[in-house]
């Protein structure tokens, strides 16, 4: 077999760029390690339910361009994405908005959040952030920082506040305006048959083998059937530092473990998304997925989220762009920029968090540039 284009990974920068190679008439294999495609956007239906097997993914995005290309391939509901968090005995309502102050201070109006906040700020007297807590800090003051931010992301990125760099802060937005919306996007919604109906839908005659190591196949020269397989050009979105065997150390990464149990009760939290802000509790999220589709079954199935420290042969969800791993990322990319006729892309191929919006922007401007501007 002779392929134009061989990818890796049948998750969305992958599944994108096949759909576009093989409508402009070129000849596409999809190699997927794992047992199923759609990568971490993956979801399972379990009697009626869309699990989100990796975590929760909420589609949004302000591009009408890919807003219309995903309608292509799903039917998306109106879901709103209005997390809320609980801290001890508390609940509150995510982003930081006119709720969550209300709930916090008992105030009313966005002058007295104002005031309270400029006061904590001012009271700090923090000039230069010399850490991720003081940037914190300096930005919503001490109770939004003690309450919504500080357990949550030690548990995040496994360190104290104080041990993590400033910049992973740029900002945090404060709305001061009763508005739960997660997003400020135009568009929002999950598809209503999950997503890997909608990337079946974007592989439709494109090849896909599943449960197959793009490493075994290269070494190997053939396919686990026997098939010999030759290609023109390799699009590569899995690690680049594993491309590489790590020549030159691993790049840094947290990964995250699921606990998945089924209740037989219908509503177990109300909502789809609550994050557990303290310390204390393990889990830094507990997922109800029947929220999602607004499903009414008369059981539930719930996912906790704890985040865990990456090792080779987990799985790696977010990097740690810490300028030490920038550098290497780099050095990595400098390695890439020399192979010929291979592509790296994706968020594990840049060492990038995408969202999902962003990830299929980067897979149309390649398809772009590879296949030409009207595909």
């Amino acid at each position: 077999m002779k392929v134009d284009y061989l990818i890796t990974g049948a998750g969305l920068f992958g599944a994108v760029f096949a759909q576009k190679a093989h409508e402009s008439g070129k000849s596409v294999l999809v190699l997927e390690r794992r047992n199923h495609i759609a990568g971490n956007i993956y979801t399972k239906n379990e009697d009626g339910i869309d699990v989100h097997i990796y975590g929760a993914h909420i589609f949004h995005t302000s591009e009408r361009k890919i807003w219309d290309y995903v309608n292509r391939y799903a039917e998306f509901n109106n879901y709103i994405n209005s997390p809320v968090a609980i801290y001890k005995d508390e609940l509150y309502n995510l982003p930081f908005n006119m709720n969550t102050f209300s709930r916090m201070w008992g105030i009313k109006t966005p002058a007295e959040a104002k005031d309270i906040i400029a006061s904590q700020i001012k009271d700090l007297n923090i000039k230069e952030p010399k850490n991720l807590e003081e940037q914190a800090l300096s930005l919503v003051g001490q109770d939004v920082y003690e309450k919504l931010i500080k357990g949550y992301t030690q548990k995040q990125w496994g360190r104290e506040c104080t041990k993590l760099p400033a910049f992973i802060i740029k900002r945090l937005p404060l709305r001061f305006t009763y508005d739960n919306n997660y997003f400020n996007d135009r568009f929002q919604g999950i598809p209503v048959d999950g997503y890997t109906a909608m990337v079946e839908k974007m592989l439709e005659g494109v090849q896909v083998v599943t449960g197959v190591d793009y490493a075994d196949v290269k070494a190997m020269g053939k396919l686990p059937d026997g098939t010999p397989l030759e290609w023109d050009k390799l699009i590569y979105t899995g690690a680049i530092d594993e491309y590489f065997d790590y020549s030159l150390g691993a790049l840094e990464y947290r990964s995250i473990r699921f606990e998945m149990e089924r209740l037989e009760e219908e509503n177990y939290q109300g909502n789809a998304v609550v994050n557990y802000t303290a310390s204390d509790v393990p889990y830094t999220r507990v997922i109800e997925h029947k929220h999602f589709n607004f499903g009414k079954q008369s059981f539930t199935i719930i996912s906790k989220e704890y985040s865990a420290a990456w090792e080779k042969g987990t799985e790696p969800y977010y990097p740690v762009n810490n300028d030490e791993n920038n550098d290497l990322y780099e050095r990595y990319k400098a390695l890439a920029s020399s192979e010929e006729n291979v592509i790296f892309g994706g968020r594990l191929g840049s060492y990038k968090y995408y969202d999902m919006d962003k990830v299929i922007g980067e897979a149309l401007k390649l398809s772009d540039e590879e296949l030409g501007e009207n595909v």
